[in-house]
C-alpha cells in the first residue's frame, strides 16, 4: 500500500470529544471517525485491526469444535417474549415496527434466536454437543455512550452458544471456551485476567469476565495479594462472620435523639459525634412488590445484585418516598429497625455491632445505642455489601486490593434458562425429552482493540503488537525527490511484499518529520529509512517502534532482519 493512497487522515490536535489514551489515538491516528454519539465508522486501517482480532478468534473458537454462523440483527419481539426479555431489558433496547406493525428489535445479543435456531433443528442427542458461533454487531442504547469503542451504542461482538445434552456437557464445552479465550488475548497481545463475575441480564449461575487491568476500565476489580481470587466488585464476596462473644460490650440504654436537617450519615455523624461505621443505615426496598429492610453499616454501601440474589426474588428496587413514610412513619433519611414490622435482613457488618446510631422512624430524630436482639432482629444475616479495597480474601488469609478493569470478554454457564422458555429440547438416548444446556461465551472484538491501545502507547502514538497491527512495516524514504531513495525504497517494497510481509511505502513529497510522526502515530511496528548517507554506506536504517531500537543493516540483508523481527514478536 502506497502512503499517498492509503485513507488515513492523522491529526495533529485530540478531538474534544476523545477522554482517554485509546479513544484520543484511535482518531488522531485516523483509524476511526464518530458518526453519532457511540457510533464509529471504521477507517481502512482500524478495520485491518479489527479484522486480525477477529482471524484470531476464528481460529480460536474453530479449533474447540466452533462453527461459524450468521444470525440477524433485526429480531422478531416474538422471541423475546417467550423468554420474558422484551420487558425486562428495558430502555437499552432498541426496539422498532415493521409496516405492518409487528415488532422488533436490534439484536442487543443473540440467546433467543439462536435457541429458536437449533430447537427446529436438534432432535437427537446424537447431535450434540453443538456450539455455534458469529462475529457480529450489536445494538444497545447507552444510557451514557462514552470512551469511544468501550461503550458504544453499535459495536462489534464475538458470541459462541454451547448447547449439551448434560451438565458435564457443559462445564466441558465452558472451560474449553475459558481456555480458547486466555489464548486469543495472549495472541492479540493483552494480559487478560479472569474474574468471577455478576452474570447480569444475560442470566446463569456461573461466569467469568477477562478482565484487563488499566485505568481507563470502568469496573472495579478486587484481586488477593496471597492467593488467584480475583472478581468483579458486583461479584466479590465479603467474609461471613459469626457473633463473637470477646467483642460484646456494656448494652447502654436506648435513647431518642431529635437531629434536625440531619438525615445523611455524613451528617448525623458529624451532629452526634459519633464515626460512621458506629451507624446503621436501614435501607427500604420492594422485593417483588413487598416491603423489606437491608441493614447496612454506616460507612458500607448495599450491593443490591447481592440483595436481590440473597432474597431469591425477580425484581428488587429501592422503595420511593410514598412507600418508605407509609412503612416507617417518617420521610427519606430517618428509618430505623427498631419497631420495623417488616423483614430485617443485615450484613455481616452488624453481627458484632453495639451500640449504635439507627434512624428512630420519625422525622428529624434518631436512636442511640441501638442492640441487636435487645433492640431488633433480624430474619438472617448475609453479605449484603460492598467488598471494598482492603477486605479479607473470602478464599485465604490475604487481603483484596482494587484495581480498574476493562471487560474484553465474557462466559456464562446458562443451564436451561433460555432452552426451558423456548422450548428446545432433545432426546436422551432412553427417549427422555430434556431441555438443551446451554452457555455463552462473548469477546468485545472493538473493546479488546481499544484495550490494546491503552495497554500499549506512549508519548509519539499507538504501540502495535505485531499480531494485530494495520501493517507491520513502514518503508520511508527520507526524500521521495532523490531518485536513488525513490528506487531503494520501492525495490524494497516489492521484495517485502513478495516475502509475505504487510508492508506501506510513504511515497509522499512530506518533511522527513511529518512521516516519522504518522508512522509512529500509526503504530508501526518497523520503520526502515532510507537516507541519502545510509545508502552511500550501502544501509537502511531499521527503528522496531516498541523499543525504538535502531539498527544499520546491510541493504541486502534488510529484507531477512526484518521477517526475523517479526516472528520474534509474533
Amino acid at each position: 500500500m502506497l502512503m499517498s493512497q492509503l485513507y488515513s487522515p492523522t491529526l495533529r490536535e485530540t478531538p474534544a470529544e476523545a477522554e482517554i489514551q485509546s479513544h484520543k489515538l484511535m482518531l488522531r491516528a485516523g483509524l476511526l471517525r464518530r458518526s453519532a454519539t457511540g457510533i464509529y465508522t471504521y477507517l481502512p486501517l482500524g478495520l485491518r485491526v479489527l479484522r486480525k482480532v477477529e482471524g484470531i478468534i476464528r481460529e480460536e473458537m474453530d479449533a474447540i469444535g466452533g462453527q461459524e454462523v450468521l444470525l440477524p440483527i433485526v429480531q422478531p419481539a416474538e422471541l423475546w417474549h417467550e423468554t420474558g426479555r422484551w420487558s425486562d431489558y428495558g430502555a437499552e433496547m432498541f426496539r422498532l415496527q415493521d409496516r405492518n406493525g409487528r415488532q422488533f428489535c436490534l439484536g442487543p445479543t443473540h440467546e433467543e434466536i439462536v435457541t429458536a435456531l437449533v430447537r427446529s433443528e436438534v432432535r437427537s442427542y446424537r447431535q450434540l454437543p453443538l456450539r455455534l458461533y458469529q462475529i457480529q454487531n450489536k445494538y444497545r442504547d447507552e444510557i451514557r455512550p462514552r470512551f469511544g469503542l468501550m461503550r458504544g451504542r453499535e459495536f462489534v461482538m464475538k458470541d459462541m452458544y454451547s448447547f449439551d445434552r448434560d451438565e458435564e456437557g457443559l462445564d466441558k464445552s465452558y472451560w474449553d471456551a475459558y481456555h480458547a479465550y486466555e489464548r486469543i488475548f495472549t495472541r492479540c497481545g493483552l494480559e487478560a485476567r479472569p474474574v468471577e463475575a455478576d452474570s447480569g441480564a444475560i442470566g446463569g449461575d456461573v461466569t467469568h469476565e477477562f478482565m484487563v487491568l488499566a485505568d481507563a476500565g470502568e469496573d472495579l476489580v478486587l484481586h488477593c495479594t496471597t492467593c488467584s481470587y480475583a472478581a468483579n466488585s458486583e461479584r466479590a464476596e465479603g467474609v461471613s462472620v459469626k457473633r463473637d462473644p470477646a467483642l460484646a460490650q456494656e448494652l447502654k440504654e436506648l435513647t431518642e435523639v431529635a437531629t434536625p436537617n440531619a438525615s445523611t450519615i455524613e451528617q448525623i455523624s458529624a451532629f452526634l459525634q459519633v464515626r460512621p461505621q458506629d451507624c446503621i443505615k436501614t435501607l427500604i426496598y420492594l422485593a417483588d412488590g413487598k416491603p423489606v429492610a437491608a441493614l447496612i453499616r454506616g460507612d458500607h454501601e448495599l450491593n443490591e445484585i447481592k440483595f436481590q440474589k440473597f432474597l431469591g426474588v425477580a425484581t428488587l428496587e429501592l422503595a420511593d418516598s410514598i412507600t418508605i413514610y407509609e412503612t416507617t412513619g417518617a420521610p427519606v433519611g430517618f428509618a430505623g429497625p427498631v419497631g420495623l414490622k417488616i423483614p430485617l435482613y443485615a450484613d455481616y457488618a452488624i453481627v458484632n455491632l453495639y451500640n449504635a446510631v439507627v434512624g428512630a422512624n420519625k422525622d428529624e430524630h434518631h436512636l442511640t445505642n441501638a442492640n441487636l436482639e435487645r433492640d431488633f432482629q433480624v430474619e438472617a444475616f448475609a453479605d449484603l455489601r460492598e467488598t471494598q479495597p482492603g477486605d479479607p480474601c473470602p478464599r485465604c488469609s490475604g487481603t483484596l486490593e482494587g484495581a480498574r478493569g476493562i471487560e474484553v470478554g465474557q462466559v456464562f454457564k446458562l443451564g436451561t434458562k433460555y432452552s426451558s422458555a423456548l422450548g428446545a429440547t432433545f432426546l436422551q438416548e432412553d427417549g427422555t425429552e430434556t431441555p438443551l444446556i446451554m452457555g455463552c461465551y462473548g469477546i468485545g472484538v472493538g473493546r479488546t482493540v481499544a484495550a490494546v491501545i491503552e495497554k500499549n502507547y506512549d508519548e509519539d502514538g499507538i504501540i502495535w503488537p505485531m499480531s494485530i497491527a494495520p501493517y507491520h512495516v513502514i518503508v520511508v524514504p527520507v526524500s521521495i525527490k532523490d531518485q536513488a531513495q525513490a528506487e531503494a525504497a520501492e525495490k524494497l517494497y516489492q521484495e517485502l511484499q513478495a516475502a509475505g510481509v504487510e508492508v506501506v511505502l510513504d511515497d509522499r513529497n512530506e518533511r522527513p518529520g511529518v512521516k516519522f510522526k504518522d508512522a509512529d502515530l500509526i503504530g508501526f511496528p518497523i520503520r526502515v529509512t532510507i537516507g541519502s548517507k545510509s545508502l552511500e554506506h550501502g544501509q537502511m536504517e531499521v527503528t522496531i517502534r516498541r523499543t525504538k531500537e535502531k539498527l544499520n543493516v546491510p541493504i541486502d540483508e534488510v529484507v531477512a532482519t526484518i521477517l526475523g523481527i517479526i516472528k520474534d514478536g509474533e
